[in-house]
């Protein structure tokens, strides 16, 4: 099950490059449900997705490369890629082990960051507070979802 939050930001964090981050692609073989294939740093994925927006069912099967490949050339839509940096939240709140995801869009979604926090239970996520550079909380917003993105008419 993944229970996760997103929002949109009003700035970079300052210390942006102190953090690790990954390197992911992802294409859409379906949006309906989701069926995925994500590439991300060297690591292969297939990814299921059930309905939903805060929580939904979520399944990853490992590929290898050559599948990975295989499958991207199959994908309906645009490629997703994007930086995702992984800040944790104990910066802002001290007791939190939460890790906020950060991801910077490359071409042709440049211009969108999104923040993804990831839970445990529904009650812990609807308790999150959101530090100060988060701005709009687009969870329940499905404009935001990569599966959408991965449709949008560039």
């Amino acid at each position: 099950m993944e229970i996760e939050r997103k929002f949109t930001i009003k700035e970079l964090p300052k210390n942006i490059d102190h953090y690790g981050f990954h390197l992911i692609q992802q294409g859409y073989l379906c949006t309906n449900p989701v069926v995925r294939v994500r590439r991300q740093d060297e690591e292969y994925y297939l990814t299921y997705k059930g309905s939903g927006m805060m929580s939904r069912e979520e399944y990853n099967l490992p590929l290898t490369r050559e599948s990975y490949e295989h499958l991207l050339e199959k994908v309906d839509g645009n490629i997703i890629s994007k930086k995702r940096y992984l800040i944790p939240v104990k910066e802002y709140l001290p007791d939190s082990t939460l890790t906020i995801e950060l991801d910077v869009f490359d071409a042709p979604f440049e211009e969108l960051i999104i923040a993804e926090v990831e839970f445990s239970s529904e009650e812990e996520a609807n308790e999150f507070l959101p530090p100060d550079w988060f701005q709009e909380d687009v969870t329940y917003n499905s404009a935001y979802h990569n599966s959408n993105l991965s449709r949008k008419m560039l």
